[in-house]
């Protein structure tokens, strides 16, 4: 039988993260809870990743294999929505081939990170933005940022957790930009990412950034920290709220074989 394959869109402020975890909240615990109502069976999922606690998802992708074919499936995004607190919603779902994997078939992934730049907090921000009253140097912070595109090695920006077989990655895209008055944005494209990599490249760019000198020095201290490999040597972790999973992309071969419910 083939996978399911689902989009999802959730706010991790009440969830202790994705993972599945005994005695609290996690997103996937009420995605699982759900679907185990629907098929009558209990049903596993898997993310394309997990995101830390306090983390948003814009397009979080995962998938399942159903135990059985329901009646109307089709209709499955709509049965899910109405049974899922409200704060996961699922955006579209598909009938996936038995070589689709949520995890190991992502080719790239884009996060956001969000900042409320202005003197004056945003109540409506509080919990999907970090507050930084000083006004940020924008060209300065993507003048750093350059010097984290490229295939390099991110074990400096690693926090301790699940190993990997490498802390290599290739990120594309890096950069900062205001999007809406004080609503600044980073975000990073890549191939891969290791635990909290974000969340500590942002705090890094933003230490960087509030101890500014000459950009040259600074793009030399960065360089040392990527050499270092060796996360005692990188700055600080930003908090989780600010971060977001934007998108999951996989093969387009793998895409077109996807059939929409």
């Amino acid at each position: 039988m083939s996978k399911i394959k689902l989009l999802l869109t959730y706010d991790g402020t009440d969830f202790h993260g994705w993972q599945r975890q005994p005695g609290v909240a996690t997103v996937q615990g009420a995605l699982e809870h759900v679907l185990t109502q629907i098929y009558s069976e209990p049903i596993r999922i898997v993310g394309s990743g997990r995101t830390d606690a306090g983390t948003h998802a814009v397009g979080q992708v995962a998938h399942f294999v159903p135990p059985k074919q329901i009646l109307r499936e089709e209709r499955l995004v709509t049965a899910l929505n109405a049974l899922l607190p409200e704060s996961i919603a699922v955006r579209a779902a598909w009938h996936a081939p038995e070589d689709f994997h949520s995890l190991f078939s992502a080719k790239r992934k884009t996060y956001l990170y969000r900042i409320w730049n202005h003197p004056i907090r945003s109540p409506l921000w509080a919990h999907r933005a970090l507050w930084v009253p000083k006004p940020l140097d924008l060209k300065f912070l993507n003048l750093l940022s350059r010097g984290i595109l490229g295939r390099k090695d991110f074990k400096s920006f690693q926090t301790s957790g699940t190993p990997v077989k490498s802390t290599v990655r290739l990120v594309d895209v890096c950069n900062w930009e205001v999007k809406h008055r004080h609503l600044v944005e980073f975000r990073i494209r890549g191939n891969g990412f290791l635990k909290q990599m974000v969340r500590n490249l942002v705090g890094t760019l933003l230490h960087l950034e509030r101890h500014r000198g000459a950009a040259g020095a600074h793009l030399g201290e960065l360089e040392h920290i990527f050499a270092a490999k060796d996360r005692q040597v990188a700055k600080t972790t930003v908090a989780a709220h600010g971060l977001y999973l934007y998108q999951v992309e996989y093969p387009r071969a793998l895409d077109k074989r996807c059939r929409k419910l």
